[in-house]
C-alpha cells in the first residue's frame, strides 16, 4: 500500500468535481469521445479508484494473475488510447503527493477583503475566499466530530465576513474572525463571537481550490477476455472471513478485474450469505433479499428457466443498478450444461469504440427504457431512460455499462426518425464485439466456489442446461461496496482527511 499521506491526496484528488489540472491530451480525447449529453451520476467511485492506483504502485501481498500476451489492460476508459496488445496500467501524476505541503520561506500569507493567499513551497499560491473557509471550520463546534457532520449553519455567514488577524503556526493556520455572528453555529447560538478557526497545512494544500494542487489518477484496471480462463481472479473464504484484511484483497480484485471467485465456501445458503455480507448489507429488490432457488420459474425472469441467457448487465430497470451480483452453484443434479460465460464490458466498449466511434456515440446519447414487468405485484422501470454506455460528468470515463435486450421496453422516442436506423446499426455491432470469441470467457460454476461480479462492468449469461439446478447469491449496492473497498484498503483517518 502508499504512504497513507499519498492515499488521502489520490482520494481526494479524484473526489474533486474540478480537473484544471488533467493534461491537454485527456482533455482533447474527452472532448472527441464524451457523448453530448453525459448523465450525472454520483462521484464515490473515484475516491475508491484511487485505492487501486495507490496499491498499484507499491508491493502488494495479492497474487498475480497470469494471462496470455493477448491480454488488453488498461486505465483509460473514456479517452482516445493507443491500441497494443498489452497496455500498461496507466495514471496522471500526483503534485508532491508523497510530500508534507510545505509553506514558503519567501513569501507571506496575505488577505484582502474577498480572500486569503496562501504560497506553498512549490511556487504555486493558494486563493481561499473568506466565506468558503468560514464554511469549512472544522473545529468541534462547527463540524461534529463524531458523526462528522456540518453544525454550521453557513446561511448566516454574512457575505463581507473577513478575518481579524491570519496567524501562520508550525502545524497549520489559525485565523480570528471580526464581529459577532449570531446564529452561525445551530445548537450554539451567539457562540461565535470572534470565532477562531484552524486549518492545518496538508489540509489546505489538499483542498485548494484555486488553483488544484492535485492531478487526476484514473482507476486501475486490469481489462481481460477469454484468456482470463488460465488464471481468473480468486481468495480463500477462510481468509475473506478471517480478517478485514481479506476483505480487502477481495474488494481489491473485485475492483481490478470485475469479478472474483471465493475458494471453498461451505455449500450452504447461511455460509453464502455471511460470505456476501462481508463486503455489506444485501440489496432488497422485488426479488427479496438473499436469493435460494431453482429453474422453476417462481420469479417471472428468465433467469429462472434452464434456457441459454445472452451476456448482458442485471436490473438495467433499476435507476441505480445493482453494483455487485454473487452466484454459488449448491448443486446441479439429473444433468448437465449450465455454463457460465462473463464479458469484460469496459475492454468490449473500449474495441467496440475505438472500431467503431459513431456508434459508441450513438450508444452513449440513445436512451433506452427498460422494465422488469413479468411479476403480478410490480412493474419495476427507472425514473428516466439511460444509454448503454454511461461516462463520469467530469472526467469522462466510462462507469457504468447498461445492456440486457431482454428487458428493452418499446422504443418509441425518437428526436430523428433517422436515429432508428442508427440505434439498430450500433446495436448490432455492439453485440457483435460481445460475442466474439476472444471476448467470452467459459467456465462452469461449482459447488464451494461462488463468483462475485461488478455489475456496472462485468456482463454474465449462461448455456442452456437440464437437470435441476439450486443456486443462491444476493446483490450489494454500488454506494456499499464502494465503501467497504476504500476502508477496508486504507485507514478511515486517511479517507475523512478528503472529504
Amino acid at each position: 500500500m502508499a504512504a497513507p499521506r499519498s492515499i488521502t491526496r489520490i482520494i481526494k484528488s479524484l473526489q474533486s468535481t474540478s480537473r484544471n489540472a488533467c493534461s491537454d491530451h485527456h482533455r482533447r480525447c474527452r472532448a472527441s469521445w464524451l457523448p453530448a449529453v453525459v448523465l450525472a451520476k454520483r462521484y464515490s467511485s473515484n475516491a475508491a479508484a484511487a485505492i487501486v492506483a495507490a496499491a498499484a504502485a507499491s508491493p502488494s501481498t495479492e497474487q498475480t494473475t497470469t494471462t496470455s500476451s493477448s491480454a488488453t489492460s488498461s486505465s483509460v476508459i473514456g479517452k482516445q488510447v493507443q491500441t497494443t496488445s498489452d497496455l500498461p496500467l496507466k495514471t496522471y501524476n500526483v503534485t508532491k503527493a508523497d510530500a508534507r505541503p510545505k509553506l514558503s520561506e519567501h513569501h507571506k500569507i496575505t488577505f484582502d477583503e474577498k480572500k486569503t493567499l496562501v504560497p506553498w513551497e512549490e511556487g504555486k499560491t493558494s486563493h481561499f475566499q473568506h466565506v468558503w473557509m468560514r464554511d469549512h471550520c472544522q473545529c468541534s463546534e462547527c463540524f461534529h466530530p463524531e458523526t462528522k457532520q456540518r453544525m454550521l449553519n453557513t446561511f448566516a455567514i454574512p457575505e463581507n465576513i473577513q478575518p481579524d488577524t491570519v496567524e501562520a503556526e508550525e502545524e497549520g493556520m489559525k485565523i480570528k474572525y471580526a464581529g459577532v455572528l449570531s446564529n452561525v453555529v445551530l445548537f450554539a447560538k451567539g457562540k461565535n463571537d470572534g470565532h477562531e478557526s484552524f486549518y492545518a497545512w496538508e489540509w489546505l494544500h489538499l483542498h485548494s481550490y484555486n488553483p488544484r494542487l492535485e492531478r487526476y489518477i484514473s482507476p486501475q484496471f486490469k481489462f481481460w477476455g477469454s484468456e482470463i480462463v488460465e488464471g481468473p481472479p480468486e481468495v480463500r473464504y477462510e481468509a475473506v472471513m478471517e480478517s478485514d484484511a481479506g476483505v480487502g484483497e477481495w474488494t481489491r480484485k473485485i475492483r481490478k478485474y470485475g469479478f472474483c471467485y471465493v475458494n471453498g465456501v461451505p455449500v450452504t445458503p447461511e455460509a453464502t450469505q455471511e460470505l456476501v455480507e462481508r463486503i455489506s448489507h444485501i440489496k432488497h429488490t422485488h426479488y427479496g433479499g438473499f436469493w435460494d432457488f431453482t429453474s422453476d420459474l417462481s420469479k417471472k425472469d428468465t433467469a429462472y428457466t434452464s434456457l441459454a441467457l445472452g451476456v448482458h448487465t442485471d436490473t438495467t430497470y433499476f435507476s441505480d443498478p445493482a453494483g455487485l451480483q454473487l452466484f454459488h452453484l449448491l448443486s446441479h443434479t439429473d444433468g448437465s450444461g449450465g455454463q457460465s460465460i462473463l464479458v469484460d464490458g469496459f475492454r468490449a466498449a473500449k474495441i467496440f469504440r475505438e472500431e467503431n466511434p459513431t456508434a459508441y456515440r450513438v450508444l452513449s446519447n440513445v436512451r433506452i427504457p427498460s422494465h422488469s414487468s413479468g411479476n403480478q405485484d410490480s412493474s419495476i422501470q427507472p425514473y428516466a431512460p439511460f444509454p448503454v454506455f454511461n461516462h463520469h460528468p467530469v472526467n469522462g470515463e466510462l462507469i457504468l455499462v447498461r445492456w440486457n435486450n431482454d428487458d428493452r421496453a418499446t422504443m418509441d422516442r425518437w428526436d430523428d426518425p433517422a436515429d432508428v436506423e442508427r440505434f439498430y446499426e450500433a446495436a448490432r455491432a455492439w453485440n457483435d464485439v460481445l460475442k466474439r470469441r476472444e471476448s467470452e470467457y467459459w467456465e462452469q460454476l461449482v459447488p464451494g466456489r461462488p463468483i462475485i461480479l461488478d455489475n456496472w462492468r462485468v456482463l454474465h449469461g449462461r448455456a442452456a442446461f437440464d437437470g435441476k439446478r439450486r443456486l443462491c447469491g444476493a446483490y450489494i449496492s454500488r454506494d456499499d461496496f464502494m465503501s467497504r473497498f476504500v476502508l477496508s484498503n486504507s485507514k478511515r483517518e486517511d479517507v475523512l482527511k478528503a472529504l
